[in-house]
């Protein structure tokens, strides 16, 4: 699976203009990336570099549409939270609708506000905006708590990797098996900035997401791994999910979706459980 991938990824590197990003939950993509001088991003508690999951990218079309990439940005901070809040049950309606408020009212005062990066929001901005909603909002700011003040709060800082080289390596593989999934999450939302960013410039932008099926667990990862997968092919960005078992992919009620949006699908050998299960679908 993983050499199938790497000899693509070289593949397109050599024989296309198009950028290329991996999401790498095993850290095993690096040797490739770093032989074509790409750039590896180490996301960890202890690492210096860091990705602000409140980014949004500062283009024509944001001045252009603003409330469009808003209503955009605010599903994805809800699927953020209620994977973060981890309840079974996810997010009631009130707290959804709280924290779309909350994100419309940050990001409607950052466009009017000369935006840019020095001044970008953060998830401290989101907490704070959601203890001034009271009783309502307490459940998802004590949650953001571990990622605002606490022991993770490596995902609230301001941007500051370099995105410009056109092979990056987002390396998570030293977050742990909750976080990895955050994680995941919120290197998809930087994924979607830059195949914003490329649309203008005509550029296709490739995104390898390595152990897919972790997305593919959770409703809320799930559908909105959908939605932005229908989203990236949208915008010119080619989107390849990469799963070792194809049971972890076909117990997902959003696969048919992916899987209606995908244009080719790649299978290698299968175990004789997976192949039973092919056979029947």
């Amino acid at each position: 699976k993983s050499f199938t991938v790497k000899r693509e990824i070289l593949d397109c590197f050599l024989t296309t203009t198009d950028d290329i990003i991996i999401c790498d939950p095993e850290g095993e993509y690096y040797p490739l990336v770093s032989a074509l001088n790409g750039q590896r991003i180490r996301i960890a508690s202890n690492s210096e570099h860091h990705i602000n999951p409140m980014d949004i990218a500062i283009n024509d079309y944001l001045f252009e549409n603003p409330m469009e990439v808003i209503a955009e940005k605010s599903g994805f901070i809800i699927s953020l939270c209620e994977l973060i809040v981890g309840s079974r049950y996810g997010l009631t309606g009130e707290e959804r609708s709280v924290i779309d408020m909350c994100v419309k009212k940050i990001y409607s005062d950052f466009v009017q506000n000369e935006p840019s990066q020095e001044n970008m929001p953060m998830l401290s901005d989101l907490q704070n905006a959601l203890n001034e909603q009271g009783e309502v909002a307490q459940r998802v700011s004590n949650s953001l708590e571990m990622f605002v003040n606490g022991s993770q709060n490596l995902f609230n800082h301001r941007t500051n990797i370099d995105m410009t080289n056109r092979i990056i390596c987002f390396d998570i593989k030293e977050l742990g098996s909750q976080l990895k999934k955050v994680g995941m999450l919120i290197v998809q939302d930087t994924v979607w900035n830059r195949v914003s960013l490329n649309r203008n410039l005509k550029k296709n932008t490739r995104y390898y997401i390595d152990e897919f099926h972790l997305l593919l667990k959770d409703q809320q990862t799930s559908q909105y791994s959908a939605e932005i997968w229908k989203r990236f092919r949208k915008w010119g960005g080619v989107p390849t999910g990469i799963t070792q078992n194809v049971k972890d992919l076909l117990s997902s009620a959003e696969v048919e979706n992916i899987f209606d949006n995908s244009d080719f699908i790649y299978m290698l050998n299968q175990a004789a459980g997976d192949r039973d299960i092919l056979a029947e679908k």
